[in-house]
């Protein structure tokens, strides 16, 4: 299982084989066992398996050659709106608007979604996650009829590999681990060598040969805005307001 569990690679090409609907259900199922804060499991998946709708998330989202190419195009979403009538039973109203029940929904979300990556890949598909998504969340909620309380986090395209890249190596472990107390002081050290291994593995692997370290393409990344329309959308979807 761990060596399973290394073995995670993004595939953004896939043959035609279908996936069932019996198939795809396995999966949610197997996902549905990850752990949920308060057992609120505040996450929905949309299928998108409707031609014209796949199209155009495709474009908004800014990813056609995954979402047009798998067996599935699937939108993870953070979701209190079931909440919001589980609290009508009782007379009582979801606190949609504090920054701990949106962290839910996001967390629950994520551990949901990476269950289901784990589940389809030990079934032998592949998947891509399509952050995408959130390049035109507004139009993305019109287009799959999304109502308040209800976010779309990520795609995730999934089906059988046409082809597979090789394994990206992450950072080392003391880079992530901290005992007893945070120390940033190894990281000058630890990303210079970090920085030579992603170099090699850039030089070598089979597509898209480039030069560049990992903290070279992090500061291109990270030192620029993103999504800056992203809290003014979280907050007119019910979100983040106290």
């Amino acid at each position: 299982m761990l060596e399973f569990l290394k073995s995670h690679v993004s595939v953004r090409k896939y043959t035609d084989e279908p996936v069932t609907e019996e198939q795809l259900h396995d999966l949610i199922e197997a996902a549905q066992g990850a752990a949920s804060s308060h057992f609120v499991q505040a996450y929905s998946i949309v299928d998108v398996t409707d031609a014209d709708k796949r199209d155009k998330l495709a474009e908004l989202s800014k990813n056609p050659v995954q979402i047009k190419g798998a067996a599935r195009a699937l939108v993870f979403c953070a979701d209190l709106k079931r909440l919001d009538y589980a609290a009508k039973k009782h007379g009582k109203t979801v606190e949609a608007g504090t920054a701990e029940n949106f962290m839910v929904a996001v967390i629950d979300t994520a551990l949901f979604s990476q269950n289901f990556v784990v589940a389809a890949e030990s079934k032998g598909y592949g998947i891509c996650y399509i952050g995408g998504v959130r390049n035109n969340p507004g139009l993305i909620s019109e287009l799959l009829n999304l109502p308040e309380h209800v976010i779309p986090l990520f795609g995730l395209t999934f089906g059988v590999p046409a082809e597979r890249n090789e394994v990206k190596p992450r950072l080392p472990v003391q880079a992530v681990l901290h005992t007893n107390e945070y120390d940033e002081a190894k990281y000058e050290t630890i990303l210079d060598e970090y920085d030579d291994v992603i170099r090699t593995y850039y030089a070598s692997r089979s597509t898209n040969n480039k030069s560049a370290g990992w903290t070279e393409g992090m500061a291109d990344y990270l030192s620029q805005p993103r999504r800056a329309y992203m809290l003014d959308f979280v907050q007119r979807k019910g979100f983040l307001k106290k």
